[in-house]
């Protein structure tokens, strides 16, 4: 194992998580921003068709493994409801975002990014997202205001969503680094870790909790078996223990 330059994470349950979601509250902030409804629509009738043209959308990321963007399912409601909004594409992603759910930091994150940011270590974000790396940008500078993400990656900006290793070699290419001198954690074996491997890149697992959280994500990894290296962890500290212990 040797010590990376460079270390790339997934976002969703490994750097932030999102507590106390609520799409009711993200459709009525949204729906204060409305500027042009000339057959009333109510929020109510808003939020029925999100719900069915946001489904439509998650059928084919489960089937086809590809990203549409939030914003093209906001341009297909508006048209269908003749509506219009004074907010540009990722204003309206970070005001639902934001008001759905404001965010909360995984424990140790902070400081794991701060220990890596003293020992020169380069970041990094890869992330299966509707939302664009925009507005996922402003909730990381929200949420963790010291890091130094050299680039923040989301599959709805390429269509393409992990485990393709099209992303990752995106990546690669942004930071101008070979495989083999970065690091992917995430915290599904499927997208992330085989991803990763599939790529070159070294892969982390990283399964944390929250106290009081319920992890959509609890469970997804159980009988997944794997037949190449990786680094398995529970706590961020973790990672900077095993860091500290691998000579220069």
């Amino acid at each position: 194992m040797k010590k990376p330059e460079m270390i790339i994470f997934d976002n969703g349950h490994t750097l932030l998580y999102e507590p106390d979601w609520n799409t009711e509250r993200g459709n009525r902030a949204v729906f204060a921003h409305i500027v042009k409804n000339p057959n009333g629509v109510t929020v109510g009738e808003y939020a029925k068709i999100c719900s069915e043209v946001f489904g439509k959308m998650e059928d084919i990321r489960k089937t086809q493994n590809c990203d549409i963007p939030a914003r093209t399912g906001h341009k297909i409601i508006d048209d269908l409801l003749n509506i219009e909004f004074s907010l540009a594409p990722t204003e309206r992603e970070i005001v639902f975002w934001t008001a759905a759910s404001s965010g909360a930091v995984m424990p140790y994150a902070d400081r794991m990014l701060d220990r890596l940011n003293e020992n020169g270590i380069r970041t990094a974000v890869i992330s299966n997202l509707a939302w664009s790396g925009e507005a996922l940008t402003e909730r990381l500078d929200r949420l963790l205001p010291n890091n130094k993400f050299e680039f923040v990656i989301t599959s709805s900006d390429y269509m393409y969503r992990k485990p393709s290793r099209v992303l990752f070699d995106i990546a690669l290419n942004k930071a101008g680094l070979a495989a083999d001198k970065v690091w992917y954690c995430g915290n599904s074996i499927t997208a992330d870790i085989e991803g990763a491997h599939g790529a070159g890149i070294f892969p982390v697992l990283y399964e944390g909790e929250t106290p009081g959280d319920i992890n959509p994500y609890s469970g997804q990894n159980d009988g997944i078996k794997v037949d190449f290296e990786y680094l398995h962890i529970h706590d961020w500290r973790e990672l900077i223990d095993v860091l500290e212990k691998i000579p220069r």
